[in-house]
């Protein structure tokens, strides 16, 4: 199973890519054997703290979602997840050429999605959603995450270091374009109406 590199990646991350960069992953197996199940923590853990935790703004009332409400955040935020994992694989499998790596979906994909581990593990602090507590553990995971990534790509793309500082950088900035678009899409959903509903 695909999730016994979970434990290499978080301690010896260099000798984990190395026996990643040996195993012929499939584009489905990974899917379904590791993105498909790391991928629903965090909306677990977020349905689970919006709805029975829920936060606090200073001194004012608890707020906390509607099951139904927060239920179809959930979905929403599993399906932006599985679909950002796979459009960074295809935007790795893509760049590629140009950073003279030739590289098989499966690889670029494995590439995306074993660097997300930390980020897809971290999720489970969602289920205590006070902004400041997620913030001071999630920024670290971030870091370790874009560590993980940079550290990735020579071994799996098979390209000097040099290059792969370049094409990671590149892979990241793209990355981050996306996810300004995300909350771009998102205000522009709770703008037409397609809001949250809180409890009473």
């Amino acid at each position: 199973m695909l999730l016994r590199h979970i434990g290499g990646l978080l301690t010896q991350p260099k000798t984990e890519w190395e026996a990643i960069a040996t195993e012929q992953t499939a584009v489905v197996d990974l899917l379904r054997s590791y993105i498909a199940i790391l991928a629903a923590i965090p909306p677990i853990a977020g349905l689970l703290g919006t709805t029975l935790v829920g936060w606090q703004v200073g001194e004012g009332e608890v707020v906390k979602l509607t099951l139904r409400s927060a239920l179809n955040i959930a979905i929403a935020y599993y399906l932006a997840i599985l679909v950002a994992v796979f459009t960074i694989g295809k935007l790795i499998h893509w760049m590629a050429q140009t950073y003279g790596a030739t590289q098989p979906l499966g690889r670029c994909l494995a590439l995306a999605a074993y660097s997300a581990t930390p980020l897809f593990l971290v999720g489970i602090v969602q289920s205590y959603p006070i902004i400041w507590i997620n913030y001071v553990i999630g920024l670290p995971v971030l870091a370790y995450t874009v560590y993980l990534f940079y550290s990735g790509v020579p071994i799996m793309m098979e390209v000097p270091t040099e290059r792969a500082f370049l094409f990671a950088s590149a892979v990241l900035a793209v990355g981050l374009v996306a996810l300004v678009g995300l909350l771009a899409a998102t205000v522009v959903l709770w703008g037409i109406g397609v809001a949250p509903s809180f409890t009473a």
